[in-house]
């Protein structure tokens, strides 16, 4: 999978549930839990995430995480950059057939 469709989900993901855990990202996503970790880390060095701590119902530290305006507008660059291309390859291959 491609760095930029990964970043995609990650903040598709995030941006429905702010309170998912990185266990479940990476069970959603199909990566390791340590890369889900790493991921977040550089989204939220990036200023494309903010990541706040809050005690869950279980009274144990979670995170909720949040799109800044940087994540909301990245999410649409890439989304879009990523249906231009799936529409140059639906079109490739219509000129191939």
């Amino acid at each position: 999978m491609k760095q930029e469709e990964l970043t995609v989900k990650f903040l598709h993901i995030l941006h429905k549930n702010p309170y998912i855990t990185q266990r479940k990202i990476a069970k959603s996503v199909g990566i390791s839990l340590g890369k889900t970790n790493y991921i977040i880390k550089e989204l939220t060095k990036k200023g494309v995430i903010k990541a706040s701590r809050f005690l869950n119902s279980k009274n144990k530290r979670a995170y909720t995480y949040i799109l800044t305006p940087k994540g909301v507008k990245e999410k649409t660059r890439i989304t879009k950059n990523f249906v231009k291309r799936k529409i140059a390859e639906y079109e490739k291959l219509l000129e191939s057939s």
